[in-house]
């Protein structure tokens, strides 16, 4: 499904330069659930930003679904985006004094898509994320911060995006409700086949990923399914 190929990344600010992604190469498969992690300004944001069609790099080629998404322009870079991507962020960007099943439907109104198919597909979607039938008509400012992720998974998950790019999505959540989300998470990807990428610079948030990228300084450092093994060479 991804394909990083040589991926750079350089900023520059006058006569400043910061190179922030130096050379990474990485595949990812359909269905998998691969976390990144590392410190903080290690990279990883800004390689999230580029997998999200945020951000294009500086040199090398990022593919989705086959697609070269490195060098698209910005209306390109939307509709990718918008056909291929749901985002999860640790803010969880709702609307607080509307309905669970508005927010969901937010982004089908937007494309026009007819009412008795957008309220189809949102309940489904919040099924899919775990949310009860008796919150849908609840206001998100009504519901736990576990609970309001969830609606932000069903929201990311409504257009049925060929990924899940999820940026620190239990940040602000306590222990307890983070380890509920990262359950719907794996639920996701093993009931679903759901591909997930989970951006964090926690450890035992990585470790309910099956596979761990560890950036450091802008490079990959390690690429590994054997979490002790990475625990102890980064130690």
């Amino acid at each position: 499904m991804i394909e990083i190929k040589n991926i750079t990344k350089t900023y520059s600010n006058g006569d400043i330069t910061f190179t922030a992604l130096k050379g990474i190469t990485f595949t990812i498969n359909d269905g998998e659930f691969v976390a990144v992690m590392g410190p903080s300004g290690s990279g990883k944001s800004t390689l999230m930003h580029i997998l999200g069609a945020l951000d294009t790099p500086t040199s090398g080629q990022y593919l989705l679904d086959g697609k070269d998404v490195s060098s698209l322009s910005e209306v390109e870079l939307a509709d990718i985006r918008k056909d291929k991507i749901g985002f999860v962020f640790q803010a969880f960007n709702l609307l607080p004094r509307t309905t669970v099943l508005r927010n969901v439907m937010l982004p089908l109104i937007y494309e026009g898509v007819p009412s008795a198919e957008r309220i189809t597909r949102a309940r489904e979607a919040l099924i899919s994320a775990g949310m009860n039938e008796s919150h849908f008509e609840h206001k998100s400012n009504q519901l736990s911060g576990g609970q309001i992720q969830r609606v932000a998974i069903a929201r990311a998950l409504v257009n049925d995006p060929s990924l899940i790019l999820a940026d620190e999505p239990t940040g602000n959540l306590d222990t307890r409700t983070g380890e509920i989300v990262l359950g719907t998470f794996q639920k996701l990807n093993k009931e679903k086949g759901r591909t997930i990428v989970l951006i964090t610079h926690e450890r035992d948030v990585a470790e309910h990923a099956e596979r761990i990228l560890f950036i450091k300084d802008g490079e990959l450092i390690e690429d590994s399914k054997n979490h002790k093994q990475r625990i102890a060479h980064t130690e």
